[in-house]
């Protein structure tokens, strides 16, 4: 039978996300109440600019004081689509002190203080659900904390950054530079008007220490993640990634050691070949590759940002939220039980693809080979053009710790016959 008094919830933020979440709970308020139980009534939406026209948002539920709102001591649950920071750790915490639960979409705040917002929703008994912060649309973080809580995930890896992808995705499509594709990715509006945080990994590193958190059982922050952008990938790099069978991504990668001791997780550019199924995900998509012991290999694959996919995850959230305080229960919490260390990027084991710009006379690749010789980083393969005294030395390595990598290059950087080095890349996904 269903409960006639209704669920009250609060939202925090009526931007793009905000609006949409509103108008599927006021068009679809028959579903959800059937799919929960009871009915759900928008209590207040608290914004900062009031006398914005927001279509199809009911004017009577504006406020502009959400402190009073989320201390109302009638919401159930709570929707956190504001981001940042704060106010939104503050608004929260209160949230959880008036005994409502939260459904946040705020990967910045999960990534950097995700165990004391845990604790918090415990000490109070309340919900805390994260869905919309990774991903969009993909259902990723209820499948790796529910669905697979009975198998043990060795490596998350995928595209977690709809405008990384499109620009990339641009640049081995038609050739262009980066900041061709950037402008294009700005026009269609797939790119903030600053687009620091997705082309510089902010965004991606955020969603990978969530994952890596919930994958691993561990606690795993935003400062725990060495993050690389895509401002340096050039043409030339897209090129010479063609010539390999390759294509360019931006990836984040999570990943147990093999001694099951330790995990890393990081953020940066690399090459996948063509024949991975990561290599085709096009324009703005997300992609996410989760490898486990019993299930073998999981991809998840969907629209990654917007308006209505990120919605959908929060009301999927809210659904679940919402069923949990009909039952007087709470759903799963923070688990980190394994308390594995993240080690740094220079124990990262990976593949490397070196250009540089050496001398075009005898004796040059001869040179360059034993200084990686000395070391310890195996040549997988080499490739040398020439002309008038000039010559570029492309170097793929076999599997080599990022530290050695690094030391071998300083070191070659030394060489009189070495003029530069054009570009370093790793290649994954082999």
């Amino acid at each position: 039978m269903m409960r006639t008094r209704p669920l009250k919830v609060a939202l925090l933020g009526c931007g793009v996300v905000g609006s949409e979440v509103t108008r599927i709970m006021t068009t679809h308020a028959d579903d959800l109440a059937a799919r929960i139980g009871a009915p759900v009534e928008l209590a207040g939406i608290a914004v900062r600019r009031p006398d914005k026209v927001r279509e199809g948002v009911p004017a009577e539920l504006i406020t502009t004081d959400a402190t009073a709102l989320v201390k109302r001591g009638d919401i159930d649950v709570v929707i956190e689509v504001i981001g940042g920071i704060e106010p939104a750790r503050k608004l929260i915490t209160t949230a959880f002190e008036h005994g409502a639960s939260v459904v946040s979409a705020n990967k910045a705040l999960v990534a950097a203080d995700g165990a004391a917002l845990h604790a918090a929703a415990e000490e109070h008994g309340a919900d805390l659900y994260y869905e919309a912060a990774v991903a969009g649309a993909i259902p990723l973080v209820r499948p790796l904390r529910e669905s697979m809580a009975g198998d043990k995930v060795n490596r998350v890896l995928g595209i977690v950054n709809g405008t990384t992808n499109f620009i990339l995705d641009k640049m081995d499509t038609s050739g262009a530079g980066y900041s061709e594709a950037l402008d294009e990715a700005t026009a269609l509006g797939y790119a903030e008007a600053d687009p620091t945080a997705d082309v510089e990994g902010f965004d991606a590193a955020a969603k990978a220490a969530i994952l890596a958190g919930i994958a691993f059982h561990t606690r795993v922050t935003i400062d725990d993640v060495h993050r690389e952008g895509i401002t340096e990938v050039t043409a030339a790099d897209i090129a010479s990634a063609k010539r390999m069978g390759c294509t360019v991504k931006l990836l984040a990668i999570c990943e147990r050691a093999a001694d099951g001791e330790s995990v890393t997780a990081r953020v940066h550019p690399a090459m996948i070949p063509l024949t991975h199924p990561l290599a085709s995900v096009r324009e703005a998509y997300n992609a996410v590759f989760v490898e486990s012991d019993a299930a073998g290999q999981l991809m998840f694959y969907g629209p990654g940002a917007g308006g209505s996919p990120t919605a959908s995850a929060v009301l999927g959230d809210l659904v679940a939220v919402c069923r949990n305080k009909l039952a007087e229960a709470t759903g799963p919490g923070e688990s980190a039980y394994t308390q594995l260390p993240v080690s740094p990027m220079g124990e990262v084991v990976t593949r490397y693809h070196i250009s540089l710009d050496v001398a075009d006379k005898p004796g040059v690749l001869a040179q360059v080979a034993m200084v990686f010789a000395e070391h310890g980083v195996s040549i997988d393969t080499v490739r040398q053009q020439g002309k008038d005294g000039e010559a570029s030395l492309v170097v793929v390595t076999h599997r080599a710790a990022d530290a050695a990598l690094s030391s071998t290059v300083e070191a070659l950087r030394k060489l009189d016959t070495v003029r530069g080095v054009a570009s370093i890349m790793r290649v994954e996904g082999e």
